[in-house]
């Protein structure tokens, strides 16, 4: 019998963040940083407008697109968070969460041996959307000295004329790193000078710190060439919602729009009636989450610092990446041993990219409780280190 599958499929590797998180369920007393899912509710408003709409029978498709009184708040919502005008008839379109439209982004923008460039340590699904679109995935390696910011010199090395795309994954999952205005100035250049196009992923904008978040698109010259990604699960705290967004060019969202039309036929429509309400009235919600995540990732910057741990400090989405290069064993052993010996589960950094190597990402969604006992096996663990060497 010939086989089932794809040899594309069979040759892409599992995503290696749930392997940890599922051995810790498991486990009497484990404590699991893995996973990167907001702890809070999603908030009532949004929660009471969802409840609502099942009252009201609201239960039927909504266009392919999505809700036009949504399509329009996200549109007003984009001019006054990233400062870039949209239309929310033609350059809009709602997806199942922000994964779907990196997915379909790719397919309808890739022919067969076009390149992506897709900067790494980063999301995990970049790599093999971009090889079941029939692209060639090109990842660069971003460097610590760098705080994992991409560079026009790291472009330089990677880019032929062959590339196509490149993927910004800015506030980065799971480095933290954020790219400012000056970072971004020169990248929107280069960009311009190759004829490159942009899939901006910027699902973790509403949680930076110290600065705000800055869009590429926002940048002269660069609204034409970008797609913007973004949704509902970080900053809303909506994962299981699964809603998420994508603006960009007229004759890019069209595309888009016909794949998801036959993929999808539409996002969850009780997900898109909530979603408005969250876009008009949960700014503060938001805004309180926000800070209290800024108060956990100070917590574990104070604590990573006592304890001797590098880690450059972080400034978006809610992860940190520290180094354990000096305990002299791969990211895969260190955080097997941990799980094993303190009942801690966080993801080797080698799950986001090959450069993530002598990392580990920690999540710090998680309640500041549950984040110092954590650290106190973290810090029982890595004493029992030193005092074998």
């Amino acid at each position: 019998m010939r086989s089932p599958l794809s040899k594309k499929i069979i040759n892409i590797q599992p995503s290696g963040i749930r392997r940890f998180f599922d051995v810790a369920n498991e486990m009497k007393d484990a404590i699991s940083l893995g996973v990167g899912e907001p702890d809070f509710d999603t908030p009532w408003r949004i929660r009471d407008e969802g409840i609502f709409s099942l009252e009201k029978g609201r239960t039927f498709y909504t266009s392919n697109a999505g809700l036009k009184e949504l399509r329009q708040e996200i549109c007003r919502y984009l001019e006054r968070k990233i400062h870039v005008s949209y239309d929310p008839m033609k350059e809009t379109l709602v997806t199942v969460g922000g994964s779907e439209a990196i997915d379909v982004g790719l397919r309808c923008m890739l022919d067969p041996g076009d390149e992506v460039i897709i900067p790494q340590p980063s999301y995990v699904s970049y790599l093999p959307c971009t090889v079941m679109a029939d692209g060639v995935p090109v990842t660069v390696p971003l460097k610590y000295e760098n705080e994992f910011k991409l560079t026009v010199e790291d472009l330089e090395e990677y880019t032929t004329p062959k590339t196509k795309i490149l993927i910004m994954p800015f506030p980065n999952n799971p480095t933290g790193s954020i790219m400012t205005r000056e970072d971004l100035e020169p990248v929107a250049e280069f960009v311009k000078e190759h004829d490159l196009y942009v899939i901006s992923d910027e699902i973790y904008s509403e949680l930076t710190y110290q600065t705000e978040h800055v869009s590429i698109a926002s940048l002269p010259g660069m609204r034409e060439r970008t797609v913007v990604i973004n949704g509902f699960s970080k900053g809303f705290a909506m994962t299981g919602w699964r809603l998420g967004y994508c603006c960009g060019p007229e004759a890019i969202i069209e595309q888009m729009t016909k794949l998801h039309q036959f993929a999808i036929m539409c996002a969850p429509t009780t997900s898109q009636y909530a979603a408005v309400e969250g876009l008009r009235n949960c700014e503060d919600e938001v805004e309180e989450m926000r800070r209290s995540y800024n108060q956990r990732r100070r917590f574990l910057m104070h604590e990573f610092k006592r304890m001797g741990l590098e880690c450059f400090e972080p400034f978006g989405a809610f992860y940190v990446f520290p180094s354990i290069k000096k305990f002299g064993m791969s990211s895969e052993e260190f955080a097997t041993r941990l799980l094993q010996e303190e009942k801690v589960a966080v993801v080797p950094g080698t799950a986001f990219g090959e450069c993530g190597e002598g990392f580990l990402r920690i999540s710090y969604a998680y309640s500041l409780e549950d984040l110092k006992e954590a650290l106190g096996r973290v810090e029982r663990f890595i004493t029992r280190l030193r005092e074998k060497k």
